[in-house]
């Protein structure tokens, strides 16, 4: 439809233009999308099968729907996207504050101009971007902001008595008319503006200052709320709840490879900029773990859950500390080591709630204890078992390695080590490479240096070695000759 001849109401009934809800023009268009298997959310990860299923059923029922989950879900973004499945533009009567259809007209405004003028009514064409609302539901929000309220200004400048509903200011919701409106964290409205959604979302009845007004407000409603809220701060009342025809529960990334995928689509810019900046893949599979760790962590509380976030913003640092660190060294370009990891631990101690034992730990305890949790579940996936007892018949494949820690006074990585000499101070350590080629013969060049750092870590871990942070950089060293020394 060409919308920049259809200017008059006339013009618009000779195109053959027919109404739709807001709640048909999302069927009809998933409906098309799912004949022509086109993906109907793009760039959401891990919900093929869960949650968007479930969403697209909800929008094939013309369902407000509730998103139910954790922080860090997607839950807006999901919200956002239903703005896709719109209709390209739509037709509105000009000057329309509540996006009056011409067709069916439910302001008074629009009414008395298209009794006036008839088929000359102007016409202005919405496009799907500009039908989108939101609102972040706080304990401040009122009726006014929502629903709407006798505006004194106007009456004045009017001269129009209160008793005339021209006095009227919408609120939001009449605003969003024929739009998406999404309500964020609702158990955090106040029970008595929940109350006041009631026949909105049923009868679509709204009541302004004693005005009772029969307005047919044509809205998808898309609610979002944390299951902590439910105890913590608030809760959805029972019959703003029986109104919500669908509720959807989000969810975490189940594998970390979904858990990378999101990370890369979300630090794609972060990571161009930085593109002087190597990461070796076993880094990004330990960075995914320690949100993994996280959500498991008896210090942190499972209710408040771990946000993707978190591996967004860890990522983002762990770029910047190598960075930082190349262009102090010297270095033009670098790869990522393992101990620029600390340099995320801001971004772990930022996203997460701690329980009060993790408050007696302190938040950077907790973020370190997450890394090395990390390094001990990824460890696994290359090399053997780093056993506590061993029987003395059984060989041990790090006894050389411990063996050689044992025979020198210290060993230390310096974050002021440019990369030759990183990999200079590496190479010294002999039976790092026997256990390399050993057990990851496939590994590159690149990523070699990493790996060697990662045995160390892991070995410290699981207290075969010491390691002591210096103020610039790791001190390594084996475990009884260090009490030995002490001694």
């Amino acid at each position: 439809m060409n919308t920049e001849k259809i200017t008059t109401f006339g013009a618009l009934k000779e195109a053959g233009y027919t109404y739709k809800s807001v709640k048909e023009e999302l069927r009809n268009n998933l409906l098309q999308k799912l004949k022509e298997k086109k993906p109907t959310f793009e760039g959401i990860h891990g919900y093929e099968y869960s949650v968007i299923p479930e969403l697209e059923r909800a929008i094939l029922s013309k369902h407000n729907i509730n998103l139910l989950g954790l922080r860090g879900q997607a839950k807006t973004r999901l919200a956002r996207q239903m703005v896709a499945l719109l209709d390209e533009y739509i037709p509105v009567v000009a000057g329309s504050e509540i996006n009056d259809d011409p067709f069916r007209p439910i302001s008074r405004y629009a009414k008395e101009l298209m009794a006036e003028k008839g088929d000359q009514t102007p016409i202005e064409w919405l496009h799907r971007n500009d039908r989108f609302a939101e609102k972040l539901a706080t304990p401040d929000v009122t009726v006014a902001d929502l629903i709407g309220d006798v505006d004194p200004i106007k009456a004045a400048n009017l001269k129009l008595t209160y008793a005339d509903d021209r006095v009227i200011h919408f609120g939001m919701i009449p605003r969003a008319n024929r739009c998406i409106f999404v309500i964020n964290e609702l158990p955090d409205l106040q029970a008595r503006i929940q109350v006041a959604l009631f026949n909105i979302l049923q009868e679509g009845d709204v009541q302004i200052r004693g005005f009772k007004l029969r307005l047919p407000l044509d809205i998808q409603f898309v609610f979002t709320a944390n299951p902590e809220d439910y105890t913590n701060r608030g809760s959805i009342v029972t019959p703003l709840k029986d109104r919500i025809g669908s509720q959807i529960l989000t969810h975490y990334p189940d594998t970390l490879e979904i858990a990378r995928t999101i990370t890369e689509q979300e630090t794609m810019a972060a990571a161009e900029q930085k593109q002087h900046v190597y990461i070796p893949e076993l880094a990004k599979d330990i960075l995914e773990q320690i949100s993994f760790e996280a959500r498991e962590s008896e210090f942190i509380d499972a209710k408040s859950g771990v946000s993707a976030r978190l591996s967004i913003s860890a990522l983002e640092n762990l770029l910047s500390t190598a960075e930082r660190r190349a262009l102090q060294s010297g270095d033009e370009e670098t790869a990522v080591r393992l101990g620029d990891f600390m340099g995320i631990i801001p971004a772990i101690t930022g996203k997460v709630e701690l329980v009060y034992e993790g408050e007696q730990e302190g938040a950077a305890q907790v973020a370190e204890m997450l890394i090395s949790s990390a390094i001990k579940s990824q460890f696994s996936n290359y090399f053997p078992k780093i056993e506590k007892l061993r029987k003395d018949s059984d060989a041990d494949p790090y006894d050389e390695l411990i063996a050689w820690f044992f025979e020198q006074s210290g060993f230390e990585l310096l974050d002021s080590y440019n990369n030759t000499e990183y990999h200079e101070k590496l190479k010294e350590v002999h039976p790092l490479e026997v256990l390399l080629d050993t057990y990851v013969p496939d590994i590159t060049l690149e990523d070699r240096d990493f790996f060697k750092e990662f045995v160390l870590w892991a070995l410290a871990e699981h207290k075969k070695l010491s390691r002591h942070h210096l103020g610039d950089g790791l001190h390594f060293k084996d475990v009884y000759g260090g009490y030995i020394s002490g001694l």
